[in-house]
C-alpha cells in the first residue's frame, strides 16, 4: 500500500493572515462618492445609526481611512464585496 503526499507552499503573508483570529474592514476616504452615500451605505449595510455613520464619513474624510466593522476574515470579504459594489473603496486589514 503507498501512501502519496502532495505539498503545497504558501507565502508567508498567507500564514500570518491565516493565524489572525480578528480582521477590519477599512473604509478609504476617495474623490467619489458624496458624504450622503457613505452615510447611507453605513446605515443600511452595517446598522450604524445615522450620528454614528456621520462620524464615520467625517472620519475618512479628515484621516484618510477608518476601520468600520471587526470580524472573521470571510465575514470581512462579504461586506467589502457589498460596500464595493456600492462603490465604495474599502479593503480587509
Amino acid at each position: 500500500m503507498s501512501t502519496e503526499t502532495k505539498e503545497e507552499t504558501f507565502t508567508l503573508e498567507e500564514i500570518l493572515t491565516s493565524l489572525k483570529t480578528v480582521h477590519r474592514l477599512i473604509l478609504w476616504n476617495d474623490d467619489v462618492n458624496t458624504f450622503d452615500h457613505v452615510i447611507w451605505c453605513m446605515m443600511r449595510y452595517l446598522d450604524y445609526n445615522e450620528a454614528q455613520a456621520e462620524k464615520i464619513a467625517w472620519e475618512v474624510h479628515n484621516k484618510g481611512k477608518c476601520a468600520v466593522l471587526e470580524g472573521s476574515f470571510t465575514e470581512m470579504e462579504v461586506y467589502r464585496k457589498i460596500l464595493q459594489q456600492e462603490g465604495l473603496t474599502v479593503s480587509v486589514d
